[in-house]
């Protein structure tokens, strides 16, 4: 492993971790790459809004990581992006704090590219929940009918790209799109994309970024057999107030390509959508008042209000947090 400071030579991934002031993910996120990563890297953890008694007692529990500090309102690619262009590795490992290693993910994805094509340009993992169950398995193509179908719940994500298809080698299938969480890529070709497309804050930029990569003639590959743990649904919070409707302005944006006549006709079934969730949700929490049902309410009102705005998605979740004192 590189300290920060030497003049070593280059590692040959650099593992970019975005934490927001959550020890408790880190942490055990850390911990899993000190014990399960056997090939040359760097750790670089970009340190966003960590209260100064966290930030010390984090460097001097990990000396070994490069800290970054990020004190200002930035979003998932933003953040990203600080660390990644300080990136030396020949490939980044992007990978959410709330993730654990259980196996030499980034060796297994590593000789995957050797073995892979010259265009391949990004390889993820399969994510898994605490419990061992799949949550996904690679990303099939994604029109935005689906996203407007999925507001409805008429459209389900499939979790397993791989289901009935045949491995271009070993447990390594050809998918379309990635998982933030989690993945792989060329530290070259990630830098000829422009990194992180920073308009949208939170999602879809692991989608955006798929799109870009293959646009420039570049593969994304599956591992079903390299596993990562990923504990989003035990992570939620109040936060979902600002990054929801965030999320979906963002979403707007990216599947409308710059065209306003396809944002208009994405929107009105997704503002729909969204009001009548408002609408049940403001019944529920009529008949049982609760924090919860509170959350989920203002959740929806948001998200509705998010729909037509002139905001950036950024501009949405300041005022959605500042509103709610979230930050």
């Amino acid at each position: 492993m590189e300290t920060p400071g030497q003049d070593t030579k280059a590692p040959e991934v650099s593992v970019v971790i975005v934490c927001m002031n959550r020890p408790d993910n880190l942490y055990p996120c850390l911990d899993s790459i000190a014990r399960h990563c056997r090939v040359s890297h760097e750790v670089l953890v970009v340190a966003y809004l960590f209260t100064d008694e966290n930030l010390a007692r984090a460097k001097a529990d990990y000396p070994h990581v490069r800290f970054i500090e990020s004190r200002e309102l930035r979003g998932f690619s933003e953040n990203n992006n600080l660390a990644l262009r300080l990136a030396r590795g020949r490939f980044c490992f992007v990978l959410n704090d709330d993730t654990e290693m259980r196996s030499d993910v980034p060796g297994r994805l590593l000789e995957d590219f050797r073995r892979l094509p010259d265009n391949a340009a990004i390889v993820t993992p399969r994510l898994v929940n605490a419990d061992g169950s799949l949550q996904l398995c690679g990303r099939p193509p994604y029109p935005p009918r689906y996203y407007v179908l999925q507001q409805w719940h008429l459209h389900s994500e499939p979790k397993d790209d791989t289901a009935g298809r045949q491995p271009l080698f070993d447990e390594v299938f050809p998918t379309s799109n990635i998982s933030g969480a989690a993945f792989l890529i060329k530290t070259d070709v990630f830098r000829a994309a422009g990194w992180f497309d920073e308009r949208y804050f939170f999602t879809p930029e692991d989608i955006a970024l798929s799109e870009q990569v293959r646009r420039m003639g570049f593969g994304v590959y599956v591992d079903r057999a390299a596993e990562i743990v990923h504990k989003w649904k035990a992570t939620a919070s109040r936060m979902s107030q600002a990054v929801r409707p965030a999320a979906i302005r963002g979403s707007l944006i990216f599947f409308s390509h710059g065209s306003h006549l396809k944002y208009i006709l994405l929107a009105v079934p997704v503002w729909l959508a969204e009001f009548s969730k408002f609408l049940k949700s403001a019944l529920r929490c009529g008949m049982r008042p609760s924090e919860e049902n509170m959350v989920k309410m203002r959740t929806f009102r948001e998200n509705f209000r998010a729909v037509f705005s002139r905001r950036t998605p950024k501009e949405i979740f300041k005022d959605s947090a500042g509103r709610w004192e979230l930050l």
